[in-house]
This record gives structure tokens, C-alpha cells and sequence, in this order.
């Protein structure tokens, strides 16, 4: 069962939260773009299993959480660290999946007293990484979206306007992920758009401006899984990633896209396990 609250910032913002419950080791789970916040149905019964508490948010401007303009990805770190405060919980692991890499990956950073390990899937790169070519390997519409956030907000939000699906950002294994195990991402996505784009704005605004800290700065073991058919975020982004930490492990899966990735999350929260 997963209880749902609002974790008062003041002001009259609030983050919408989500707990499973339970005494064992925390997992904050970090959802990707566009997503509602609700930890990972698909992955309860590995929790379960091993001891472990879901706990996770609906970013600003998704969901039950307030917008919040202008947000960079370091701001998770903050916004972890509130609810962690709320909930009475000291230490916990990071869970990101695509979008939520970044945001798993600032918790480690700027919160490392609390973070004792991360698990990042599909993750983003920074947009300014150097020695990676960014768009390479991206499909055109994940491409086009993201060149115009580059390019500002009002480029963003005109062609958030006219965006329309692309169902050939999927390989044909998260096409099957997607209709089978998986089909749960499809629940997360209706609720985070239904309010309009502005939280996906928000999410492709940060992902290609400076984050707030670098993923050098990472200290906990770290965890990196890729779909080596990933169109939506080329394996290149995590190879580079795991290249920035000396306690970063990676593991590539050549037969995987985006979401058929997330079929190996039950071996990656036993890794979790092992260091929560």
C-alpha cells in the first residue's frame, strides 16, 4: 500500500509524496520525464522482498507538487532533503530512471552524508559534458525537443505546442516492455500531462543548463544501467557518466531501449540492497 502527503515549503508550496511504509532501508525513487512521482509498481515485489521502503515526490510542477519556474537539477537535493526531514528519515539510496538520473545524481552530490549509494537507468548527461556529442544517436523528435529547450522557454513552449507522439522513440523491446511488465510507466505518464506541459518544460529546461554541481562530485557507489539501442537517451550518456566517478560501476544491455532497461531493476535494487 502507498500512502500520499504534502510536505508543506512554505509559502504555499507543497511536494506531493509517496511512502510504501515499513522499517527497513529507504530507496528514494526519481521518476523521469514527463512522469508523475509514484514509485515503480513493477519493482514492489523486489522491494518487498528485500526489505525495502519506497519513498518518492512529483517534481515541481507535476502532479500534486507546486510549479516551480526556473528550477535546476540540483534543486532535488533540496527538495529530498525536505522530505526526508518530514518523513524522519536520516539515510537513504537514490532510484533515478531517464530524467530522473540527474536529479538522483544531485542528492548524491550535494547530500552525501545521506546518501549511501545511487542507482541511475537511462540517464542524461550533463548538456555541456565535455568530449560527448549530445544529440548523437537521439531520435529526431527526443532531438528536436530538447535543441528547443535549448534554445529558451519560449522556443520550448512553442513547440511543446504543436509536439505531437512518436511512437519510434521506442525500440521494438520497449514496445514490448511497455504492453507487458512495464505497462505501468504508461499509469505515470497520463497524470503528468494532464495539467498541461509545464513540467516537462521545466524537466528539458534544466536537463541543458548548468545542474548545480558536477557528477565528479559523487562519492557514493554508484550504479549505471543502458539500453545500448536507447533512442530517447544513447548509451553514450551513461558511459560517460560511469567515466566521471571512481566508484561508479556500469552495465550495458545491447539488446535494450528505454524502458526495456528497467526489466533489469530487480538486480540493481539487490546491488542497492547490498550498500542501503
Amino acid at each position: 500500500m502507498v500512502s500520499e502527503s504534502d510536505v508543506d515549503l512554505g509559502e504555499g508550496a507543497t511536494l506531493h509524496t509517496y511512502d510504501t511504509g515499513g522499517a527497513g532501508p529507504v530507496v528514494f525513487w526519481h521518476h523521469g520525464t514527463p512522469n508523475i512521482g509514484a514509485p515503480p509498481v513493477p519493482l514492489f515485489a523486489a522491494a518487498e522482498r528485500l526489505g525495502l521502503r519506497w519513498v518518492s515526490y512529483d517534481r515541481p510542477g507535476y502532479g500534486g507538487s507546486s510549479p516551480r519556474p526556473g528550477r535546476d537539477v540540483a534543486s532535488a537535493a533540496s527538495d529530498v532533503e525536505k522530505i526526508a526531514d518530514a518523513l524522519e528519515i536520516e539515510r537513504f539510496a537514490v532510484f533515478g530512471h531517464s530524467g530522473g538520473g540527474p536529479h538522483a545524481l544531485a542528492c548524491a552530490a550535494l547530500v552525501p552524508e545521506r546518501v549511501s549509494a545511487l542507482v541511475c537507468v537511462a540517464s542524461l548527461a550533463p548538456y555541456a559534458a565535455e568530449g560527448l556529442d549530445w544529440f548523437a544517436g537521439m531520435g529526431a523528435a527526443g532531438a528536436a525537443s530538447l535543441r528547443a529547450a535549448a534554445a529558451g522557454r519560449a522556443e520550448k513552449e512553442r513547440y511543446e505546442a504543436a509536439a505531437e507522439y512518436d511512437a519510434e522513440m521506442f525500440t521494438p523491446a520497449d514496445h514490448a516492455a511497455l504492453a507487458g511488465d512495464w505497462k505501468w510507466v504508461l499509469d505515470v505518464v497520463g497524470p503528468a500531462v494532464e495539467g498541461g506541459p509545464g513540467g516537462l518544460i521545466d524537466d528539458d529546461l534544466a536537463y541543458v543548463a548548468p545542474w548545480g554541481f558536477a557528477p565528479s562530485d559523487v562519492r557514493a557507489p554508484v550504479l549505471h544501467l543502458h539500453g545500448g539501442a536507447d533512442r530517447i537517451v544513447p548509451p553514450a550518456h551513461g558511459e560517460w557518466l560511469a567515466r566521471q566517478c571512481s566508484t561508479a560501476e556500469s552495465r550495458v544491455f545491447p539488446e535494450d531501449g528505454h524502458v526495456s532497461v528497467l526489466r533489469h531493476g530487480e538486480a540493481a535494487l539487490e546491488w542497492l540492497a547490498e550498500w542501503a
